[in-house]
């Protein structure tokens, strides 16, 4: 059996490529070229730009594969130049794809917590553009299955954390520790949505490997089971890295002014998957616990660290402004003791409901 993996060299395509191998796949990559990782086995690279019909489709002329698994260029232009090269294919997008929060097809209360699969999307030309572009993506692959053309399966990434992570918003506290600082700032009860381990990414492509009848035709969302509050993630992250620092919570506006770019992520990711779907009809459940997968992309961090105002920073959007910070923590605790300053009026209050002493007793608060 031949496969054919587009990417493979960024934080899930390792995992995803020897999963194949041990499968008993000989398995061909291509990608770009920037970037090469070590696998359990040599395997074939194209190294071309996936993002253009006019140097994908030369690479792969007169090539064939019984799978191609695509993570990486422009997935529409991938899926038409692969039809009739491959009877199987998985492409991999991303959240971005749902309709935006003001879309009157999520109903009066608006989007809700968990979005399932078959939430409205972003099929209106006049929205934006690059939204409406994935959904053209999604729709590409799904027509092509439905036309019988390839047998299709399609995955929405979620932010992703382990090795080789492009814009790694990990990194955004790990160099904060590193360089010493004492007070960290994290957003407001903030929940980091939509996480995925690389490894269990992987994973679940890998069970669309395995399982080509029941996934086919099927949009899956994917994450971690299990998500964590900012505050949790840099808890962890600085006992393991053995560092005390104080973190200091600010409302998440004040957050987003630290945190740029792909950091934001750790201030308000506005969706979370819901991941039932996959779950019931693939069996999926998490390869890596999110504390060892968090503790092995922090171990490769600190063993990998960017250089100060590198690609991969400027990437990432984080100015690491400490002066400012320092001024906005301070800044915030003069609000903090105004706002504490304000008085309001006692209330005498009780549990909701009766607690009586004898019958037919009514509600009343407790006697101080």
């Amino acid at each position: 059996m031949k496969a054919l993996v587009i990417g493979g060299t960024g934080p899930s395509g390792p995992y995803t490529v020897n999963g194949l191998i041990e499968r008993g796949y000989d398995v061909t990559i291509l990608h770009g070229g920037q970037h090469e990782v070590e696998f359990a086995q040599q395997v074939e690279h194209i190294h071309t730009d996936p993002h253009f019909a006019e140097t994908l489709g030369p690479a792969l002329a007169g090539r064939s594969f019984d799978l191609v698994l695509a993570t990486y260029g422009r997935m529409r232009i991938i899926a038409e130049i692969v039809q009739g090269k491959t009877g199987r294919f998985i492409g991999v997008g991303g959240s971005a794809v749902y309709a935006p929060r003001g879309d009157p097809r999520w109903g009066p209360l608006g989007q809700p917590t968990l979005v399932p699969e078959d939430a409205p999307r972003c099929d209106d030309p006049a929205g934006p553009k690059f939204n409406h572009l994935m959904w053209v993506t999604e729709e590409t692959v799904m027509r092509a299955h439905r036309e019988g053309r390839f047998n299709a399966t399609y995955f929405r990434y979620p932010l992703l954390y382990g090795a080789h992570c492009p814009a790694n918003p990990d990194w955004s506290i790990v160099r904060r520790l590193l360089d010493g600082r004492k007070r960290i700032i994290v957003a407001a009860n903030g929940v980091l949505k939509r996480r995925g381990y690389a490894k269990n990414v992987a994973h679940a492509l890998l069970l669309a490997v395995d399982q080509p009848q029941a996934s086919a035709g099927q949009i899956y969302n994917i994450r971690d089971e299990r998500q964590y509050t900012q505050r949790q993630y840099v808890e962890f992250i600085a006992r393991h890295l053995e560092r005390a620092c104080e973190i200091v919570e600010v409302l998440p506006p004040l957050a987003q002014r630290v945190y740029k770019g792909s950091a934001a992520a750790f201030v308000d990711s506005l969706i979370e998957f819901d991941i039932t779907k996959i779950r019931t009809q693939l069996g999926y459940r998490d390869a890596v616990a999110p504390a060892e997968g968090q503790a092995a992309a922090v171990d490769w961090l600190r063993a990998n660290p960017p250089e100060p105002g590198s690609e991969v920073e400027r990437q990432l959007g984080d100015p690491f402004a400490y002066d400012a910070e320092d001024a906005l923590i301070e800044a915030c605790a003069r609000g903090y003791a105004a706002a504490e300053a304000v008085q309001f009026p006692q209330m005498q209050t009780g549990h909701m409901y009766r607690h009586p002493k004898k019958p037919g007793d009514a509600w009343t608060p407790p006697k101080r």
